[in-house]
C-alpha cells in the first residue's frame, strides 16, 4: 500500500494539532484565549498587546505546556469570565496554578494567577510575560510608571536594544489610536522589558523577575506565587465596522531594486556523507554555496575537509568554512593545523568565518565575559592561516549574541549570524510572526556594522544550538517544541512558506548571501531515515524530499538576478518575491496562515505552478514536480490553501 499522508502531516508534519484558540469579546475589547494565555488583545478593532501568559520555564530556558482542568468560560453582556487550573511538570518538578481573566465593555482586563509549587521547582522564569507588538510601536512614546512610584516618559526602541529599555516596571501606557491610551499594570515582583527581536521575536516582551538576580531560582515545595497583569484604557475607541468581507490580497511588481542574494545551504559535518549519497538531489537543490562547519571543539575537523572538497566539486557550489574555534587562548596555535589540513585536502575555501567557542554561550548585558582572545586577535590569526580568502565574523548564534557583542567592522570582509524562529514560543503563528522582527535585524545591524558585506544563515526552522541553556530540548514526541533540533515543520509546508517569507525578508534588505537548513537531517530538505519518526517519509519507497526543496531550488535559480519592487494591498497573510529571469520575471508567493487566501494576481501572468496539499504527494516524490504543476493563468485571482506556495511566471 502507497504511504499516505494526512493533512496535518502535509502541513506541519506532525499529527499533533496546534493549540485551539476562541475569541472572546466585551464591547470594544476583543482576545483570543489560546491554553490559558491570551493573545491578540484588540481594542476597537487595533492590536494592544499581542499576549499575556504565565510561564514556568526550566533551568535551559525550556517553556513548559500546561494541562488546563476545569476550564470555564462564562460570556455574558458586558463582559467574560475564565477560570482555570493548570499544571506544569515533568519528572524534577510540579507546580500547578489558578488563573482567573475577566474582561469588560469598557476595554479592562485582569489576569490573575495564584501559583503553588508541589515540590520545590528549579526555574530560569516562573511568573506573567506581557508582549506588546512591534507594529505601529517601534519608536513611539510610552509611559512608564517604576515599582518606587516614579513616572518616567520615554520611547520603545526602534533600533533593536541589546540590554533591558526599561527596568523596575510596575505600569507601561502607550498610545493606541489618537487619543486612546492604554496602561497595563503588573503586580505581585518587579518587571523589567527587553526587545524580542534580538531573538527575532516580534514583540517588545516584559517579564517577571529581573534577571540581575540569580538563576535558576528554586521555588520552594508550598510557598504561594500570587501575580497579576491589568488592562485599562482611557479614551474613547472606535468600534470597526462590522461584516467587512475579505478583500484578495492585491500585488503588484515594480522596478528593480537590487539583486537577488546567493541562496546556499548548510552543511553541518554529520551531513557531508549523506549529501553526497544524494548528490544527484542536491545538485537539482543547486545551492550557489556551501556553509560548512568545522567544530574544533569536537575534534581537529580533518574527516570533513575531503567530503566538502568533494561536495564543492559536485556541486559547483562555493565552500565557506564556519569555524569554531575549541576555547583556547592561542587561536594561531588553532588554526594553523587546521589551515595545513584545508591545504593537504586540496581545498580552496571561497571564505572563512571564524567564532570563538566562548561565544557560542549567551553572555547577559552586564555580565562578564569569559577570559578570551580578543577580536583582533582572533582575526589577526585567520588573516595568516588564511591569507587572500574572505574574512567573516560576527556570531555562529543569534543577532542577539551578535548586537550584545559587536566586532570591528574594519576587521572583516563580511558580517554575519544565524536566526532561530523558536526561541521562546513554538505555535505555528509565533514563529510565523518571526518574520516581522527580520528588517529590524538588518536595520540594526547595519547601524552598527555599517556598510560592510553582510550573510545569513545557516538559518532554519529548528535551533542548531542552544545559547541560551546546557543543550537543545529534545523532542521524542514530533511536536513543536522550542529550542530543538528536531522540528517536524520542516518537512511541511509551513517549512515551504516560512522558507520564500524568510528570503523575501532578507533580499529586502540587500543581504549579500543567505544559507538555509542543510541537504539532510534535521534540517534538510531531502528526506534521509534518521533516529527520529519522520511520518510519511519513513513509509516511502522511494527517493524523497520536503516541499520546501522546490520553494529554495526555485530561489537558488535566481541567485544574482535583479530584484523587484514587490507592493502588497495587505500585510501579514501573503508575502511575495520577484526577480527578472531571462526576459520574463518570475513572482514567488507564499500564504504564511492556516487559512485559505485568495491574491489578485499583476497583469501579464502566464503560467503558475502551486504547491499545496493537493501537490504534496507528488512534490514529496518528484524533485522537478514545479514542472509538470505548471498550469496556464486562467483567470484573475489565485486562491492558495494553507501555506501555500505559487510560482508565477510574468511576460
Amino acid at each position: 500500500m502507497a504511504a499516505q499522508a494526512s493533512r496535518s502531516i502535509k502541513l506541519c508534519g506532525t499529527e499533533e494539532m496546534d493549540a485551539p484558540s476562541r475569541v472572546l469579546s466585551a464591547g470594544n475589547l476583543s482576545v483570543e484565549l489560546e491554553n490559558g494565555q491570551l493573545r491578540y488583545i484588540r481594542v476597537g478593532g487595533v492590536e494592544v498587546i499581542r499576549a499575556i501568559a504565565f510561564l514556568v520555564r526550566d533551568e535551559n530556558w525550556g517553556t513548559f505546556t500546561p494541562t488546563l482542568e476545569n476550564l470555564k468560560v462564562d460570556e455574558r453582556a458586558g463582559g467574560f469570565t475564565v477560570t482555570y487550573r493548570a499544571t506544569c511538570k515533568d519528572q524534577k518538578r510540579t507546580l500547578v496554578y489558578d488563573a482567573r481573566i475577566t474582561g469588560a465593555s469598557d476595554g479592562s482586563l485582569a489576569f490573575e494567577v495564584i501559583a503553588d509549587p508541589v515540590t520545590d521547582v528549579e526555574t530560569n522564569r516562573t511568573g506573567f510575560i506581557v508582549l506588546h507588538p512591534v507594529k505601529g510601536i517601534a519608536g513611539a512614546p510610552v509611559k512608564i510608571l517604576q515599582v518606587d512610584g516614579r513616572e518616567v516618559t520615554s520611547k520603545f526602541p526602534e533600533t533593536i536594544d541589546p540590554d533591558c529599555p526599561f527596568r523596575d516596571i510596575r505600569a507601561l501606557s502607550h498610545e493606541v489610536t489618537p487619543g486612546v491610551w492604554a496602561t497595563c499594570t503588573m503586580e505581585g515582583d518587579t518587571f523589567e522589558m527587553e526587545d524580542q527581536r534580538n531573538w527575532s521575536d516580534a514583540s517588545y516582551k516584559t517579564y517577571v523577575r529581573p534577571l540581575a538576580r540569580p538563576w535558576p531560582y528554586t521555588l520552594p515545595k508550598g510557598v504561594k506565587v500570587e501575580q497579576a497583569v491589568r488592562l485599562s484604557i482611557s479614551g474613547q475607541a472606535v468600534t470597526p465596522a462590522a461584516g467587512a468581507a475579505q478583500k484578495p490580497v492585491g500585488i503588484r511588481v515594480g522596478g528593480e531594486s537590487g539583486r537577488m542574494p546567493a541562496i546556499g545551504i548548510g552543511v553541518p559535518a554529520e551531513e557531508a556523507e549523506p549529501a553526497l549519497r544524494s548528490i544527484d538531489l542536491v545538485r537539482t537543490l543547486g545551492p550557489k554555496w556551501l556553509a560548512c562547519q568545522v567544530d574544533l571543539r569536537q575534534g581537529d575537523g580533518r574527516k570533513e575537509l575531503d567530503l566538502y572538497r568533494r561536495l564543492g566539486e559536485e556541486t559547483r557550489a562555493e565552500i565557506v568554512l564556519e569555524i569554531v574555534t575549541s576555547g583556547g587562548m592561542n587561536p594561531a596555535g588553532e588554526l594553523q593545523p587546521l589551515g595545513d589540513a584545508v591545504r593537504a585536502a586540496g581545498l580552496t575555501p571561497s571564505a572563512i568565518a571564524v567564532f570563538p567557542a566562548e561565544d557560542m554561550k549567551s553572555v547577559l548585558p552586564g555580565s562578564t565575559w569569559p577570559n578570551m582572545p580578543s577580536f583582533q586577535e582572533i582575526y589577526a590569526a585567520a588573516r595568516a592561516t588564511f591569507p587572500g580568502v574572505k574574512l567573516g565574523g560576527g556570531m555562529a548564534t543569534y543577532f542577539t549574541e551578535l548586537n550584545r557583542k559587536r566586532p570591528p567592522a574594519e576587521l572583516l570582509d563580511y558580517v554575519t549570524h544565524t536566526t532561530c524562529p523558536s526561541v521562546h514560543a513554538p505555535d505555528d503563528r509565533s514563529v510565523m510572526e518571526t518574520l516581522e522582527a527580520l528588517p529590524y535585524q538588518i536595520q540594526s545591524t547595519r547601524s552598527f556594522m555599517g556598510s560592510i558585506p553582510y550573510r545569513i544563515g545557516p538559518s532554519q526552522l529548528e535551533c542548531r544550538e542552544n545559547a541560551y541553556g546546557k543543550a537543545t530540548t529534545p523532542n521524542p514526541g514530533n511536536s513543536r517544541v522550542c529550542l530543538s533540533r528536531i522540528d517536524p515543520r520542516q518537512r511541511g509546508l509551513f517549512n515551504a512558506a516560512w522558507t520564500l517569507a524568510y528570503v523575501a525578508a532578507f533580499a529586502r534588505g540587500n543581504i549579500e548571501a543567505i544559507a538555509l537548513g542543510a541537504p539532510t537531517g534535521p534540517f534538510g530538505h531531502i528526506y534521509r531515515r534518521t533516529d527520529f519518526a519522520q511520518p510519511y517519509f519513513d513509509e516511502l519507497a522511494q527517493a524523497a524530499v520536503y516541499p520546501a526543496f522546490h520553494t529554495l531550488a526555485g530561489l537558488t535559480q535566481l541567485s544574482g538576478k535583479p530584484l523587484h519592487v514587490v507592493e502588497l494591498s495587505a500585510e501579514g497573510a501573503i508575502d511575495a518575491v520577484a526577480v527578472s529571469d531571462g526576459g520574463k520575471t518570475v513572482l514567488w508567493i507564499a500564504n504564511l496562515t492556516k487559512d485559505p487566501q485568495r491574491v489578485t494576481l499583476p497583469s501579464g501572468a502566464l503560467n503558475v505552478a502551486v504547491l499545496d496539499e493537493t501537490s504534496f504527494d507528488r512534490a514529496t516524490t518528484d524533485a522537478n514536480a514545479l514542472q509538470a504543476l505548471q498550469k496556464p493563468v486562467t483567470g484573475a485571482s489565485l486562491d492558495l490553501g494553507a501555506y501555500a506556495v505559487a510560482r508565477c511566471e510574468i511576460g
